[in-house]
């Protein structure tokens, strides 16, 4: 059983995965850090506003004594929007991946294997025919 796992373990398809899994979380956070630094700042120019923090309230908070706000109900929209915009993002360039590994497999697979030497399948039944005529 030690062995199977092992032998499994080792395949490419497992190791591929996990590479990929260590890349794309990696380049998530590449992601996040694009969409949080570059463009939230530049949609947040447009609305005059940070825009992950845009929020449509609900009900408005009260404040304390020591001026922090409690009980504000609130949809946070913005921060949504943001791991959207994240989503589609990874999505597209793995997308991007995943078609030109298939095509460049595509190229291998489409070389086709020379045929074999000799006379076909219908060249020797016609021989057989004909032999079988003459008799």
């Amino acid at each position: 059983m030690v062995k199977e796992f092992k032998d499994f373990a080792m395949k490419g398809n497992l190791t591929d995965i996990a590479v990929g899994f260590v890349m794309g979380a990696a380049f998530k956070q590449v992601v996040t850090s694009f969409t949080g630094g570059i463009v939230s700042p530049l949609i947040g120019l447009l609305f005059n506003a940070d825009f992950k923090d845009m929020k449509l309230i609900i009900k408005e908070g009260i404040a304390d004594a020591a001026g922090a706000f409690s009980g504000e109900v609130a949809v946070l929209y913005g921060d949504f929007l943001t791991n959207v915009i994240d989503f589609i993002i990874v999505a597209f360039v793995m997308f991007m991946i995943v078609k030109g590994i298939n095509s460049m497999k595509k190229k291998e697979e489409a070389a086709p294997a020379k045929a074999p030497s000799g006379p076909s399948q219908e060249d020797l039944l016609a021989e057989i025919r004909d032999l079988l005529a003459k008799k």
